[in-house]
């Protein structure tokens, strides 16, 4: 037809030509449409098969990019400060600075701010008693470090402070909160602000700041590149080389903040990239499978477009347009319904780190999604399209649909020698019949166990370090010392202890006071949580060492604070609190994935801050007991004190599953699909073995047996082999995660499974590849012997 069409054209001209190509063209499509609404059920099994791939593709891409650099999007929008310095404000005077900071490599400047230290001595509930970093500024907006308000307003008077808090509804009951300066003004918090920059803890206005007698003047800057930190080192010599020696006290680059919050981050990249390199591995065996078997199905159809004049090239472009229609369709739905579901992932992985960092799917996401996925369809169509491209239309058209002649004879021989029903000794031979096939379903199936036992070993795994990071089963309600309104409680500290062990219920009691610190020779604060009590009520996991006990000069760290510092048990740290200072040793590592926190022993603080009460009591009940009805207890013996529930649920936990729960059902239909396809392709070639088998009396049970049995053992053959390879992804992909967190994990988090868990894990490829398999197999089983035996 369209090749007699180019012929006749060579004859008449360019323009004859090029109205046959066009005719060719159309020929070509309109084939490929006619063939799309012939093999409807085909179409619609490759257009889901691609939409939940791409789905998966989408997600895994949107959410790897995010934990990839979402810190850049968020500082290049906030225009972040690459450089925080602080200056000696007598030693140099805001003038000199600014004509300092003139400098060639400097884009823009924001200050200098005045900034003071000082101590809060009574904040009420949110806001502990310690050291605040204040920072004098008129507006949250400027060149550099843009702060984000988002609750409240800006402070505009004396007697009003903005705290830099994530936007968290929790912290919403901060505003108008009181702060009592110690020695200074009530300050009321009008404003709950976010900087990418962590350029300050709270700010005031700068009226206000100069009342509190700053010693610090603090400068921030943008460079037009700034490099690494040792290229921003030098320019911060240049720019300091002609100001007094003693006037820099310090300062800090954005590439100290970026690796902080980037840890969180990091910590989900391993299991991101793992469950996104099982969803393209699917998609792809899925998609060959899809196509390949299409092919071979349609290679008659080949047969008679070729008879009708067709050139090889217009008939592999014919059966590309045909599987690429229906790909490209789901594709595009599911680029759009993976972006849509991306987003609530997106918030719940990344909601800890708070609004100062910005997640999004980036267009370079989708743009990947909406090439590469139409580009793998097209790809797995030219190999199968490529072989009818080599075959005469005689030999394309008498070969036919079936398998070729002895292709499986042998394993049916021996299988029909066993004592099986005859059903499940064909079904078992059923595979070998189309070798290539049977690898890449069983392939699917394999990739659908892995992921199901990875995402098994996740939420085991999660479930655990959510325990015991929570202290599940150790404390059950945190009595806060004050309420939000600043209602003070009646009773004094030991008044306190006797009311709450007085209540029914009560089996534990640990008192806390929660203090901000600074480390003698290291720069920035840690928050220090003073112990009194049994810590081994607590529930912490200990890594090394030993618990706190009830003497003085001791430290529980938790191993990621240990990483970041660089610190091992049995080292020593010097903590100091308004000019105190006093010696402890760390005397033990917890499994927690804090930073700058340290547990110390309640005899030390008495070198720090003797007259320091509680913040807080930690209370662990009785087996049995009510929570909410002991918090109305001691709401209603003291109005100044505000208990709150202990969260049984780890954010971080909640996060890896939910997205694992999603990864792996989006993968298992993909799998399920792929052996759908295998049985339904199966069935139409063997339409006439069906048609003889039914004739000479085989039930329509014992061919749905037959087709099921046939994917049931790829099926068991696939757990054996996805199950390993799941238990080895799943070792890799946490310790990674524990390795970018910072945390030292415990084995019981890696041996999650039990005996009888993994025997159920094999059974999953048996699960897939049955579901897969039954309704073509219950299809081909209600087909009559005419219709079985009609010719094509």
């Amino acid at each position: 037809m369209s090749g007699h069409l180019l012929r006749e054209a060579a004859e008449t001209g360019p323009v004859s030509a090029h109205r046959a190509r066009a005719e060719g063209t159309r020929a070509v499509w309109r084939v490929a449409v006619a063939a799309v609404r012939r093999r409807r059920l085909q179409s619609v099994i490759l257009g889901v098969v691609v939409l939940c791939s791409t789905v998966a593709i989408v997600v895994a891409l949107g959410l790897l990019e995010a934990s990839s650099a979402p810190f850049d999007r968020t500082f290049d929008r906030q225009r972040g400060a690459h450089v925080v310095a602080a200056f000696d404000r007598g030693a140099v005077s805001d003038d000199r600075l600014v004509r300092a900071a003139r400098h060639p490599a400097v884009e823009s400047v924001a200050g200098p701010f005045g900034q003071a230290v000082i101590t809060v001595s009574d904040t009420g509930f949110g806001l502990p008693p310690g050291p605040l970093t204040l920072v004098g500024r008129a507006d949250p907006g400027g060149p550099v470090d843009r702060v984000d308000l988002w609750a409240g307003r800006w402070a505009t008077a004396p007697g009003q402070i903005v705290v830099n808090r994530p936007a968290e509804p929790f912290f919403r009951d901060l505003l108008g909160a009181t702060v009592q300066v110690r020695g200074g003004p009530k300050l009321t918090i009008v404003g709950l602000a976010a900087g990418i920059s962590g350029t300050a803890e709270a700010w005031v206005t700068p009226d206000q700041l100069q009342a509190m007698h700053p010693d610090t003047t603090q400068l921030l800057f943008r460079f037009t590149d700034p490099g690494t930190d040792g290229e921003m080192r030098a320019v911060m010599t240049e720019i300091t080389s002609g100001l007094p020696a003693t006037s820099l006290l310090d300062w800090r680059s954005y590439l100290t903040v970026k690796h902080d919050i980037a840890r969180t981050a990091t910590a989900y990249l391993p299991f991101l990239t793992g469950f996104g390199i099982l969803g393209l591995a699917v998609a792809v065996l899925i998609v060959v499978n899809v196509i390949s078997g299409a092919v071979i199905a349609g290679r008659r159809h080949i047969g008679v477009l070729k008879s009708l004049g067709f050139t090889p090239m217009q008939v592999v472009c014919v059966y590309v347009a045909m599987v690429l229609l229906p790909g490209f369709a789901g594709c595009l739905l599911g680029t759009v319904l993976g972006g849509l579901a991306a987003q609530p992932l997106l918030r719940l992985l990344f909601q800890g780190i708070g609004p100062e960092v910005g997640i999004g799917i980036g267009m370079s996401s989708y743009v990947a999604a909406l090439l590469g996925v139409p580009a793998v369809v097209v790809l797995a169509a030219l190999v199968p399209a490529s072989r009818a491209h080599r075959m005469s239309a005689a030999q394309t058209i008498s070969a036919g649909n079936a398998p070729s002649a002895g292709r499986g004879q042998r394993a049916q021989h021996l299988l029909a020698g066993t004592r099986l029903p005859r059903s499940i000794s064909l079904g078992l031979g059923l595979p070998f019949a189309r070798p290539g096939r049977s690898a890449l379903t069983l392939g699917a199936v394999v990739l659908g166990v892995t992921t199901v036992t990875l995402a098994s070993g996740l939420f085991r795994t999660m479930i655990a370090y959510g325990d015991a990071a929570q202290r599940v089963g150790h404390v059950h309600t945190v009595i806060h010392v004050g309420r939000p309104d600043q209602t003070r409680p009646e009773h004094d500290d030991a008044g306190i202890e006797a009311l709450l062990r007085s209540l029914p219920g009560t089996r534990h009691i640990i008192a806390d006071a929660w203090i901000d610190l600074h480390l003698a020779g290291r720069p920035g604060r840690i928050m220090a949580q003073f112990l009194r009590g049994d810590s081994a009520t607590r529930g912490d996991t200990i890594l090394g060492g030993r618990r706190l006990s009830e003497g003085p000069g001791e430290i529980v760290a938790p191993s990621a604070f240990m990483t970041k510092h660089g610190l091992k048990v049995g080292d020593r740290l010097t903590l100091t609190l308004d000019g105190a200072r006093t010696s402890a040793m760390i005397v033990g590592e917890a499994m927690d994935g804090a930073t700058d926190l340290i547990m110390v022993s309640w005899p030390t603080l008495a070198a720090l801050a003797p007259d320091q009460r509680p913040t807080q009591y930690e209370v662990q009940l009785d087996q049995g007991a009510d929570v909410e009805a002991y918090n109305a207890a001691v709401k209603a013996a003291d109005q100044g004190l505000y208990p709150v529930t202990r969260s049984q649920v780890d954010a971080d936990s909640v996060a890896v599953i939910s997205a694992a729960s999603i990864f792996t059902l989006l993968l298992v239909v993909v799998a399920s699909l792929g052996v759908f396809n295998t049985v339904l392709l199966n069935t139409r070639e063997r339409r006439r073995d069906l048609g003889v088998l039914k004739s000479i009396g085989m039930t329509p049970r014992q061919v749905t047996v037959m087709a099921v049995t046939s994917m049931a053992a790829l099926g068991a053959l696939g757990g054996l082999l996805g199950v390993p390879i799941g238990i080895a992804a799943h070792r890799v992909i946490v310790g990674a995660m524990f390795d970018a967190a910072g945390i030292t994990m415990p084995a019981f988090m890696l041996d999650v499974w039990p005996v009888a868990g993994l025997a159920a894990l094999a059974l999953a490829g048996v699960v897939i590849a049955m579901l897969g398999a039954f309704l073509p197999a219950r299809s081909a089983a209600r087909l009559t012997i005419a219709e079985a035996l009609h010719t094509e």
